[in-house]
Formats: structure tokens, C-alpha cells, sequence
């Protein structure tokens, strides 16, 4: 079923969780939030969860940072690619910052969320669209909401199918009504293929209610022999944690949890390899779908000029992003913005972030290089490709974050 373009919600408010570190995807993540990381050599990935929004009429948008968020906020431009830069809605940012025993920064996203509990009280807001900012996918809320009211749940769970094997994620069961009854946490013995896509939604209500009762079981079993409450606020975000971890347990336990298939592709880009087999699969038409008309993925363009590929240039199965020159052999990769690849130089299954520069006589295999890698003469990279023989290069400096 196709939905129209409609106007705001102002029920309703999502919350990007865009904060996270991304060791798993290190060292490209040593100098940006994950968020932040480039993709297809023309967006970011945190563009796929504010395109959902934006196309599904959702304007009031929170993205939580806090990890190396320069480049992110850059790349943000307060809201205006995604048309959320609007005076009473749109896009807020929230850093961390002191204060209160609440405030600081946090320990899980769960905590997170914890920490904005004073915000979403003031909001008015009746659901909170609950996003990672990690994944590739498009999805359409309306219908989500629209399931999630018809429930009356505290909670919908966006889920997928997986065919990997499920333990990094957390594992859903599902019944016949589409009620969540069992809930794990990124098992070792997983009961399913179903997993959620960390894109959940809440009723405020029962999401500020529940977080504030975890907090207090939580101080109260910390509680001093002496009757003191231990107030440390590392021991409130470590025990509140993930999401996965307390929060939806809790909600599955109330019976209220119910769960929404996600249909056509999902991919959580948390590691190099699954970072990389993201661009190959894009390439090999089995990915993402970026050219939907009526779906559009938005970011925020620079103005470059067309990319240039000379006479002596062959490029075969490859993405070609603006501003970049290429006059050698490019197969099966993606060339980002302002890279320069000489005649003489060979790049294949590669992912070139930006700005690299590809001397006569290299030969890249398998490599991801990081915005203003440079090549010179020789081979880089594994001839045999598959997971683990990714060969990442960085530039000597690779800036802030």
C-alpha cells in the first residue's frame, strides 16, 4: 500500500540515537561517529533513518550524540536537507552536558533514553519513534504507528528475517497476533531467525514509566548498608544499559509488545564486513534500492562538479560519485567524492571514501580507504576476497570527529 506525502504528526516524536562509538567498525570510526560513516560515496548512514522520518511526515526529530559528533553536525546542517529545520519543529540536537545526577554521558541506550525522560515529559508527545542510526533500509512509519494505536502497545518492534547467524542482535518471538512473547538479547542460542532492527515505538507514558521504575529497582539494590542510596551515575547507566537488556524484556513481560515485519532489505552496518558486503551487494543489485522516486534517501550535497572519466578510463560495475576523475581500470567498487584515479591504476571490489589519490601502477584489491588515503606504485589488499580480508587504509592525520 502506498502512502501520500502528509504533514506533521505532532503526536509523535523520534529520537535518533546517534551517540555510539562504533569499535566495530574501527579505525574508521577513530575520527567520526559512526553515524557520521560515508556510504555509496554520496550519503551518510544516519541519511537512511532521517529519510524514513521525513518521508513518512515525521518533523519532530531528536538526535541524541555524543561521540566525535563534529563531522556529524556538519553533515546535519540543522536540519535542512532533510526539511526539518523548521521554528516550533524539526530537527534538536542533544549533546551531553552536566548537571543533575541524570545528566552526563551515557552507558547504553537505554540509558540514553533514560537521560531524556525531563524533554519527552515536556514534549507532549503520545509515541516516541525510538531509531538507530546504523542500518540501511527503508520503511515507511505510517503503517507502523497505524499498527501500534490499532494494539493499543506499549511498544512495536520493527522486525526483519535474517539468514546470518542471529547472535549479535536481539531475537524475537512472535505469535499469530503479531505479540511479541519471548525476547533475547543477543544470544548464544538464538530460538530464531527474527530479529528486531532497532527501530522501535513507544507510548511515552508507558516508556517514561518503565524507565523510571528500572532506575529505582536499580538504586534501590545498590542501596548502602547504612540505608544510603549509592548515587553514582556510572552504576544507574552501566545497570540500565541497552535497550535489549531491561527496557523490552520488561515490556515483553507486560504483554503488550507486539511486533511489525519490515519487508524488502535491512542491513545493520556495525562491522567492516558487513560494511563492506553492504557497497558489494548494493553493486550487485541484491542491496538497497536508492533510485525510488516516491522514496526518496536525502542528504546534505556538496556542489561538486560532474565526475570526469577519461578515454583511457574502463570502469565496469562501479558506482562513480561527482567530482572524481578516473582515467584507470575500476571494477566492481564504489569511488567517492574527489578521488583521482590515474591511467595505469587498477581498483577492484574497493570502497574509495573520498578524496584518495590512485597512482599509476597500483593495484587496489578489497580495500577500504578512508577520506584522503593515498596510493602509490604496488599491490594493496587480498586477491581473494571474503570476510576478514578487508584491508582498510587511512590517510596519516585522519582529523577530527
Amino acid at each position: 500500500m502506498r502512502y501520500s506525502p502528509v504533514r506533521s504528526n505532532p503526536r509523535v516524536l523520534a529520537l535518533l540515537l546517534a551517540g555510539g562509538q562504533g569499535s566495530r567498525l574501527a579505525p574508521l570510526t577513530e575520527a567520526r561517529s559512526k553515524p557520521a560513516m560515508p556510504f555509496a560515496g554520496t550519503y551518510r548512514l544516519i541519511d537512511f533513518a532521517l529519510s524514513n522520518l521525513a518521508n513518512s511526515g515525521i518533523r519532530n526529530v531528536w538526535v541524541v550524540e555524543q561521540y566525535k559528533p563534529f563531522e556529524l553536525n556538519q553533515h546535519l546542517a540543522n536540519g535542512r536537507p532533510w526539511d526539518l529545520d523548521g521554528t516550533y519543529e524539526g530537527l534538536r540536537i542533544l549533546p551531553p552536558f552536566e548537571g543533575s545526577k541524570r545528566d552526563g554521558f551515557a552507558e547504553g541506550n537505554a540509558h540514553a533514553i533514560y537521560q531524556q525522560i525531563p524533554k519527552l515529559k515536556e514534549s507532549g508527545a503520545e509515541h516516541v519513534v525510538v531509531m538507530s542510526c546504523d542500518h540501511v533500509y527503508q520503511l515507511d512509519l505510517r503503517p507502523v504507528l497505524e499498527q501500534h494505536e490499532k494494539t493499543d502497545a506499549d511498544v512495536t518492534i520493527v522486525t526483519t528475517h535474517i539468514d546470518e547467524k542471529p547472535s549479535r542482535y536481539s531475537v524475537v518471538t512472535v505469535d499469530k497476533d503479531s505479540r511479541v512473547t519471548d525476547f533475547q538479547y543477543k544470544p548464544e542460542s538464538p530460538n530464531g531467525q527474527t530479529v528486531a532492527t532497532e527501530v522501535f515505538v513507544y507510548k511515552t507514558s508507558v516508556l517514561v514509566e518503565t524507565l523510571e521504575k528500572l532506575a529505582q529497582e536499580v538504586t534501590a539494590s545498590a542501596s548502602k548498608d547504612i540505608g544510603e542510596e549509592d548515587e553514582s551515575e556510572d552504576s544507574l547507566g552501566q545497570q540500565l544499559g541497552d535497550y535489549g537488556e531491561r527496557l523490552l524484556p520488561a515490556l515483553v513481560e507486560g504483554g503488550r509488545a507486539f511486533a511489525f515485519p519490515l519487508k524488502g532489505y535491512w542491513r545493520d552496518l556495525g562491522t567492516v564486513d558487513a560494511y563492506f558486503g553492504a557497497h558489494m551487494q548494493l553493486l550487485d543489485g541484491t542491496g538497497v534500492q536508492l533510485g525510488d522516486p516516491e522514496w526518496p534517501i536525502m542528504t546534505n550535497t556538496v556542489g561538486l562538479p560532474p565526475a570526469f572519466i577519461d578515454q583511457t578510463a574502463t570502469i565496469g560495475h562501479s558506482l562513480v560519485a561527482a567530482g572524481a576523475r578516473v582515467s584507470g581500470e575500476v571494477e566492481h567498487s564504489v569511488i567517492g567524492p574527489g578521488v583521482t584515479i590515474e591511467s595505469g591504476a587498477k581498483v577492484s571490489r574497493c570502497i574509495l571514501l573520498g578524496d584518495n589519490h590512485v597512482t599509476k601502477g597500483a593495484v587496489l584489491e578489497s580495500v577500504i580507504a578512508d577520506i584522503g588515503a593515498t596510493f602509490d606504485a604496488g599491490q594493496v589488499g587480498e586477491t581473494k576476497p571474503g570476510p576478514g580480508n578487508i584491508t582498510i587504509v587511512q590517510p596519516p592525520s585522519p582529523g577530527i570527529g
